[in-house]
């Protein structure tokens, strides 16, 4: 019904924010990662997706079409409400939940509130294939969710899993290995040392 709306950020607060459009306050709910916020009362475009049941109407707001779209996945899993969405979306970013369930890390999924083990697993099951990375700049986690998915760099599969017995979870495994340049190249105990130094930062 209501794809977007700009406006005026008129308040911020833990649930969401208030947003002025044309004399009317918008009440939306959103994942609040405070460093995507613009200042009181500056002009902001938030996607929105109303949710409709019985005893109420929600309006949820996204900085962007991709975080719209990644909620709507996560509540169209069975079990998984608009609370534990926006709990996953704001302990997480789009690119470390893709990751994640990617690289089927149900501790870092799990690791937002009101979401155990279980429902993690769950959601690997039924996203992991609906994920996709459209970076072509090379920013995109290409180098290790390929070698991950199609065993091309047995390099880099052993360093994420070194990574992993060290007790760093898969995704800040894939993301530190990631940032290593022509990271295949490398026999495993070098790269160790590379990616280690990338968490380290």
């Amino acid at each position: 019904m209501i794809a977007y709306i700009k406006g005026i950020l008129a308040s911020v607060d833990p649930k969401g924010i208030v947003l002025e459009n044309q004399g009317m306050g918008y009440r939306l709910m959103m994942p609040m990662r405070m460093e995507s916020f613009p200042k009181i009362g500056q002009e902001m475009k938030v996607y929105t997706h109303m949710h409709v049941r019985e005893d109420d109407i929600s309006l949820f707001g996204f900085r962007t079409k991709e975080e719209l779209e990644i909620f709507e996945m996560l509540i169209g899993v069975s079990g998984i409400g608009p609370k534990v969405g926006l709990s996953i979306l704001t302990t997480l970013t789009v690119y470390q939940l893709k990751m994640a369930l990617i690289s089927e890390d149900v501790k870092t999924i799990s690791s937002a509130p009101g979401l155990g083990p279980k429902g993690a697993k769950k959601l690997i099951l039924e996203l992991k294939d609906k994920m996709q990375f459209d970076e072509p700049d090379g920013t995109g986690p290409d180098l290790e969710m390929s070698a991950v998915q199609d065993g091309e760099s047995d390099s880099v599969l052993i360093t994420i899993e070194g990574l992993v017995s060290l007790g760093y979870s898969r995704t800040e495994a894939a993301m530190a290995v990631k940032k290593v340049e022509n990271a295949p190249s490398y026999e495993p105990e070098e790269l160790l040392k590379l990616a280690l130094k990338n968490i380290m930062i």
